[in-house]
């Protein structure tokens, strides 16, 4: 089975029209359910699914590695799914009763602080991993790569970061 998809892959990435509508067809499934997981609605869910078949549609010779497929997809999806969220929560206004109140807004600004001091009092190397990970939302492999990294010691670096950012806030509650 794995061979039939690598085989409908490749022929997919090199123009074979039935591959690709095979291809599409085959994922919907497995694409509208991941959907579903990560969306906030099942409408968002069905556009998110729609635009990565739509993207895997016109974008599969980009595709470097056929074993990629599925996290290529699955990624479309993911940020799919967070730029709805994004636009809706851009797009809807505070309701008068709902405004924040002076001092909702004063303790979140000290939050805001005791956060942004955290991370100033990290080491270089585990504050620029956690700054291009969480705060730019930049990939593992890209914050890697951009660092001259190995993932595993990304990951190590942005695990200690959080850790010690957690325990910094932790102390002061």
């Amino acid at each position: 089975m794995a061979d039939l998809d690598e085989h409908l892959i490749r022929a997919a990435q090199h123009g074979d029209v039935d591959a690709l509508t095979t291809l599409v067809a085959d994922s919907h499934p497995t694409v509208r359910r991941f959907a579903r997981t990560l969306c906030a609605t099942p409408e968002d869910a069905e556009d998110a699914a729609q635009e990565a078949l739509i993207i895997l549609y016109r974008k599969i010779g980009m595709l470097r590695a056929t074993s990629a497929l599925t996290s290529w997809m699955f990624r479309i999806i993911r940020n799919e799914c967070l730029r709805r969220a994004r636009a809706v929560l851009r797009d809807q206004p505070l309701a008068p009763d709902t405004a924040p109140s002076a001092e909702d807004e004063a303790l979140r600004q000290l939050e805001a602080q005791a956060v942004a001091a955290a991370i100033a009092r990290l080491p270089a190397d585990q504050r620029s991993v956690l700054i291009l990970r969480d705060v730019q939302g930049y990939s593992g492999p890209m914050v890697a790569k951009a660092l001259g990294l190995t993932v595993p010691a990304m990951k190590s670096r942005l695990h200690r970061a959080r850790s010690t950012v957690r325990e910094s806030l932790g102390a002061l509650s």
